[in-house]
């Protein structure tokens, strides 16, 4: 299943990993990987690029912006999985163990919260997520998710655009904030308020620009 853009692919995610990350069993995110690829490998996203794309993006944010250890990084391969395509968590689970399986689903049960409600009380929502969790791990992995998604989101429709980036300004980025990430709680808010206020984030971008 994996060509030569798919070997270079993995091999700068192994180097990614071995550079920021303690420890590392390179088997299982070749397995991983290899899983991830093949139960995508007839999915596109809105960009028109295949959506494995998108799950890869998350796992580099993991073990480079958020480095975590390799059962995230796993974890953020395999975080759509169930969600998109014919495996179920119990495939994970049968394939990676619980632990995997278990961080997979808390993302993916996260993600049907998001998809079946409005978000009006951002502070219940926190709350709820939190109760939710388990293990960290699932809201680092989201947090890596919802910024690949948000650093690729002119490619949604202008509705679904401005839900996310309220969603985005309203719970992850305060949440990131709790979580001690700064740097992902400020591109989450710049991300978001360039949707939600286009004009006067273009005027902010040109007056940096030209002070700079």
């Amino acid at each position: 299943m994996r060509n030569g853009i798919y070997k270079k692919k993995l091999d700068d995610l192994l180097a990614v990993c071995r550079k920021n990350l303690r420890t590392i069993n390179e088997d299982l995110i070749r397995r991983a990987f290899d899983f991830s690829l093949d139960a995508h490998k007839n999915d596109i996203r809105a960009s028109g690029d295949p959506f494995f794309n998108h799950p890869y993006e998350v796992a580099l944010v993991v073990a480079k912006e958020i480095p975590l250890d390799d059962v995230s990084v796993a974890a953020a391969l395999l975080h759509d999985v169930a969600e998109d395509t014919d495996f179920s968590i119990k495939d994970i689970r049968q394939e990676f163990g619980n632990t995997i399986a278990d961080i997979v689903d808390g993302a993916t049960k996260i993600s049907d919260i998001f998809r079946s409600h409005e978000v009006t009380q951002a502070e219940s929502y926190r709350k709820m997520l939190l109760s939710m969790v388990n293990d960290i791990r699932v809201m680092l992995l989201k947090f890596a998710d919802r910024l690949h998604n948000m650093r690729t989101l002119s490619y949604l429709p202008k509705e679904r655009q401005m839900r996310m980036a309220k969603e985005t300004l309203d719970i992850y980025a305060p949440f990131a904030h709790r979580f001690g990430l700064a740097k992902i709680k400020w591109e989450l808010e710049d991300l978001a308020f360039k949707y939600l206020n286009p004009t006067a984030y273009e005027d902010i971008a040109h007056k940096l620009n030209a002070r700079r």
